[in-house]
């Protein structure tokens, strides 16, 4: 599979195109192995907002890290 031991690295990942990249990178690996092997790896300069993008995603049980 495509997405098989693979960790989807976003930049800019606090809003806009980023934000929905992180988002739909998730759910698309979701789709692909199940919630349980979808992982994400998203950077952004405002935590507020980061906060806000990984939330969501760690609500559908996939691995999720914002780094600032």
């Amino acid at each position: 599979m495509i997405f098989q031991d693979k960790v989807a690295l976003v930049t800019g990942g606090t809003s806009g195109i980023g934000r929905a990249t992180a988002t739909l990178t998730v759910s698309a690996k979701q789709r692909a192995l199940g919630a349980a092997e979808a992982k994400d790896v998203f950077s952004g300069r405002r935590d507020a907002e980061g906060e806000k993008t990984a939330k969501p995603i760690r609500e559908t049980d996939a691995e999720c890290l914002y780094v600032h």
